[in-house]
């Protein structure tokens, strides 16, 4: 079985890198990642100039390309283009920060997976909750084990896991909950400045706000817990399709209302 790995921190990612070992002996691993960090660019796929592979050395996979396009892209091209056949599991990550709550929408990690679960593939999307630790191992052990049992089981139709693991050794990490996606959120801030040649730009920055929210995976992952999530890309919200169905005949061209 082919295993196929993506990121959005880019195929230098020690993430990647030890994720790739953690499943190595779980399946033919390829590895087709973003050749740049590409955190933050959601689902975005690029139609308006070349996209362009190079040959990469992954250790412990069977082939790595680096991709100078989206998350998004290095999914929809390895499965229409590199791989000899269909992946039986694609795995984004490990990810540098988490994603929980709104941070979902705008994650290139999730996109990545999510990618995966369009074109009917079981997905998982791992990140770790932190930008400066070091040691990865105690995620790709959940990674591993997830991906075993995604293997074995499979996901509904769809649907992929957004895994977010704490940044604390195995043996103070509390358990699994398996757990709804969050609404946290980052609050941005612009910092403006001017260049050299006196234009304004503005540089984003931001933090988080407190979690006013209880049994979300920001706060199982706070808590110490890994935070396993499915999600799915149906945006559609069914309780409100009788609200707005109501309108229906109002929003016709031709109503006289």
């Amino acid at each position: 079985m082919i295993i196929l790995i993506s990121n959005d921190d880019g195929i230098h990612s020690p993430g990647l890198h030890a994720l790739v070992r953690a499943v190595a002996d779980l399946g033919q691993v390829w590895v087709v990642a973003p050749d740049r960090e590409q955190s933050a660019v959601g689902h975005s796929i690029t139609i308006a100039e070349p996209i362009r592979i190079t040959d990469f050395i992954v250790g412990g996979a069977y082939r790595s390309f680096a991709v100078n396009g989206s998350p998004a892209d290095c999914v929809k091209l390895a499965i229409s283009e590199l791989l000899p056949e269909i992946p039986g599991l694609v795995i984004s990550g490990i990810n540098r920060g988490e994603n929980t709550g709104i941070s979902i929408i705008y994650s290139g990690t999730v996109s990545a997976a999510t990618e995966g679960a369009i074109n009917g593939i079981p997905a998982m999307a791992v990140s770790l909750d932190s930008f400066t630790h070091e040691d990865f191992g105690p995620s790709a052990a959940v990674a591993r084990r997830a991906a075993q049992q995604v293997i074995a089981e499979g996901l509904p139709d769809g649907t992929l896991l957004n895994v977010n693991v704490p940044a604390l050794p195995s043996d103070r990490i509390l358990g699994v909950k398996v757990i709804k996606q969050g609404q946290g959120r980052f609050k941005e801030t612009f910092l403006k400045r001017n260049d050299p040649r006196g234009r304004t730009y503005y540089w984003m920055d931001g933090h988080k706000l407190p979690l006013n929210e209880v049994d979300t995976d920001g706060t199982a992952l706070n808590e110490g817990f890994v935070a396993v999530t499915p999600i799915h890309f149906d945006l559609t919200n069914h309780a409100a399709l009788p609200v707005v169905d109501r309108w229906a005949e109002a929003l016709h061209p031709l109503s006289n209302s």
